[in-house]
């Protein structure tokens, strides 16, 4: 039986509610739909699955931010008293819409505008998006603490971290470690990666994810940006925080105290816990994710990254200690990196090397306004679309 608090309505927004976070946060509000009002549901083309999920859960608002899609969106939604809108003003508003608990999804430089406005709103914003902390931390701590929002992380080792700090004793933090299961080319030598194709370098042992998160995975790039997260979410800097590689993925993080003590989270690798954790924060509510075996499991295993296989996880550590602009600019070259390398333009192990060019000839401007981070955004991208064609190698 629920408590008086338990059964309060909380009101949610989702931004970016097709994707791989999104539909499984769907899942989880449809599973209680009388605990939740939708006040808004936001995706970026996928009318079809949008509609239904606006349907399903009886949502005030559905937004697709390419406005070509509106008609569609209109078509799909008749009779069903539910708005929808479209383009990236309306995105902006939907996230506006002051929900007392925000899920911002919208994956790169397109979610930065849209995750800024819900932490104005001053509710609870759980934080899918590295962009938003990697590339506009300080604009985004600064609304933070102007607005008096609250950060939930809800990437599994930040989500890990953050429940591992619940004593609230942050002063007597010595370290925190993030995990990295190692992707698809753990043990593999650079002559293997040189010559690896998309297909391989998508194939992740342990989690299931969009295509630009498994890139970014088998690179390590994606612990780089969330070291870069982690600095900005609990405030410590680049000596404090460090990272190993766990192939099993059953510790999330691990958090060191002055007394000697290690506090960790374990799990089974469901996205399910984490994006569950922050929705009912501070209660917690059931899912259907695996159980943890640790007995099936068997051994855990741990070990350093190496950094001259993998340079990114380098290139982003030096990135936090550069400050400015240098994250802002790291993380736009690498997503058209990535997008090069999934086209089969570039090879594996040119996405690093075009980043680490990109970082050289453009410096540590700053990133001190949302307009700054767009700027710098665009212009990395532009100056690693030009490298990227210098890597450029006949499709296979």
């Amino acid at each position: 039986m629920r408590s008086k608090d338990d059964a309060a309505v909380k009101t949610v927004t989702v931004l970016g509610s097709t994707g791989s976070v999104g539909t499984q946060t769907i899942d989880l509000l449809a599973a209680d739909p009388d605990r939740y009002r939708v006040l808004a549901l936001v995706a970026g083309r996928n009318v079809t699955l949008l509609a239904a999920q606006a349907r399903q859960l009886r949502a005030r608002r559905a937004v697709v931010s390419d406005p070509a899609c509106l008609s569609a969106l209109r078509e799909a939604l008749a009779g069903s008293g539910i708005e929808a809108d479209a383009g990236p003003e309306a995105v902006v508003a939907a996230a506006g819409l002051h929900a007392d608990w925000t899920m911002c999804a919208i994956t790169g430089a397109a979610g930065l505008a849209s995750t800024l406005e819900a932490i104005r709103g001053g509710g609870a914003v759980a934080l899918a998006n590295k962009e938003a902390l990697v590339c506009a931390g300080e604009v985004m701590l600064h609304a933070v603490r102007e607005h008096g929002a609250t950060l939930l992380p809800v990437d599994s080792e930040h989500n890990a971290i953050f429940q591992s700090m619940a004593d609230g004793n942050h002063g007597a933090i010595e370290k925190i470690v993030l995990t990295a299961s190692g992707g698809p080319f753990r043990t593999a030598s650079r002559e293997e990666m040189a010559h690896a194709r998309p297909e391989a370098a998508l194939r992740h042992p342990i989690w299931s994810m969009g295509a630009k998160i498994s890139i970014d995975s088998a690179t390590m790039m994606n612990k780089g940006l969330e070291l870069i997260e982690a600095a900005r979410l609990f405030g410590l800097d680049s000596a404090r925080i460090g990272v190993l590689v766990h192939p099993q993925s059953v510790v999330h993080g691990l958090v060191y105290y002055h007394d000697g003590s290690v506090l960790a989270q374990l799990g089974s690798p469901d996205m399910r816990v984490p994006i569950a954790h922050t929705l009912a924060w501070p209660a917690r509510i059931a899912t259907a994710a695996p159980r943890l075996d640790l007995a099936a499991v068997a051994r855990l295993e741990f070990a350093e990254p190496d950094l001259e296989r993998f340079p990114a996880l380098r290139l982003a550590r030096e990135a936090l200690q550069a400050g400015g602009g240098a994250p802002t600019i790291l993380s736009a070259a690498n997503e058209v990196a990535v997008e090069a390398f999934l086209q089969r333009r570039i090879g594996f192990l040119d996405i690093a090397a075009s980043v680490a060019r990109v970082l050289d000839e453009t410096g540590t401007p700053p990133a001190d306004s949302l307009e700054q981070v767009l700027a710098l955004d665009a212009s990395a991208r532009a100056l690693a679309t030009r490298i990227c064609l210098q890597y450029a190698r006949p499709a296979a």
